[in-house]
């Protein structure tokens, strides 16, 4: 490995996923008819936030088990993360699977830096199964880093809308004609000095645009390499900057680029500058891209998942926020590397 640069030589297989979502994703959210579980309550019925959050990540793990006929027991490692203080929705979760687990903590990024972790595991043939996500939960999430929703305060333009939703994929040794993890790119952590919370994507963007050129340099790729190159979560402010320094660094093929926050739901102004949390990008990575790469509509893709990693204290004590992206490419492969 050198500069975050990581190439998976047996290229671990990406066998299944599960992605589950709450009320008003079923109703907005673009992306629903792809999801495998929708809910009709923001705490799936049950007493909290918290325990809704732990129930939706739960739910997406036990659907891609379903889906690739496995018990949980034949799981090796539990790899997830979240946003609310100490991820216990993780953590419960991973209590109630009973799977020996990582907690993993990359803010919105936490979906691919799971997986890139799993891949690791699995090249390194330490595990044969492993779980690998993400979520987040609006209520839960919002209260934390923002404010109560009870206190209805008014949010800028460049705000993002926290999505409830997780998602789960399962990953083991190669099988020719799956989406399979070829390589991998580790991001750096870029900070531009900026404080706002409600303007996250362009914080990040700064983060998606450096991962992104180093994968590219890293790999010897270009962006017309991919059938598209799709970061999450942005919005489409940060969107919108992320397009611009591609353009500043000579990469003006844009045309293959996407950002889950930006499209989770359908540019609704409603959702301000679109979505985010650690379930925006798991849900549309492991929904509409997965499955576009098992139908055959796409042969290989790069996902860029970011990250912001601020905290409420960081954020009243006045910091600035630092923030990270990691990258994934993903494509068919019909020859076994076993």
């Amino acid at each position: 490995m050198k500069n975050g640069i990581l190439t998976f030589n047996s290229m671990p297989s990406i066998h299944s996923a599960g992605v589950t979502a709450g009320p008003l994703e079923k109703k907005k959210s673009v992306f629903a008819q792809s999801f495998d579980k929708l809910y009709e309550d923001e705490r799936c019925d049950l007493p909290t936030n918290e325990d809704g959050h732990k129930q939706l990540m739960y739910d997406a793990v036990m659907v891609a088990l379903s889906k690739a006929k496995k018990d949980v027991e034949k799981i090796d490692f539990f790899l997830t993360g979240d946003l609310v203080n100490q991820m216990t929705p993780s953590n419960f979760t991973a209590q109630a699977l009973g799977i020996p687990y990582l907690g993993m903590f990359s803010a919105c990024a936490t979906s691919v830096s799971s997986m890139i972790t799993a891949a690791l595991l699995a090249e390194a043939k330490q595990a044969n199964w492993l779980i690998a996500g993400s979520s987040s939960q609006h209520n839960a999430v919002e209260r934390q880093f923002r404010y109560p929703l009870e206190y209805g305060t008014q949010k800028a333009a460049t705000a993002q809308w926290t999505v409830t939703a997780a998602g789960a994929v399962l990953i083991g040794q190669n099988k020719p004609g799956t989406p399979s993890i070829s390589c991998a790119t580790i991001g750096k952590v870029v900070d531009m000095g900026m404080t706002d919370p409600l303007n996250m994507g362009a914080a990040m963007a700064p983060a998606a645009m450096s991962t992104l050129s180093s994968h590219l340099n890293g790999h010897s790729k270009t962006v017309d390499d991919y059938d598209t190159i799709i970061t999450g979560d942005l919005g489409s402010s940060g969107f919108k900057l992320l397009k611009a320094l591609a353009n500043e660094q000579g990469l003006p093929h844009t045309k293959n680029f996407r950002d889950a926050g930006e499209e989770f739901y359908g540019m609704d102004p409603s959702f301000f500058a679109g979505a985010s949390g650690a379930g925006c990008s798991a849900a549309v990575f492991f929904s509409d891209v997965y499955q576009k790469l098992q139908k055959g509509e796409y042969q290989r893709v790069l996902l860029i998942a970011t990250g912001a990693l601020l905290s409420p204290l960081s954020y009243q004590q006045g910091d600035t926020i630092p923030c990270i992206a990691h990258a994934i490419e993903i494509s068919i492969n019909e020859v076994s590397m076993i």
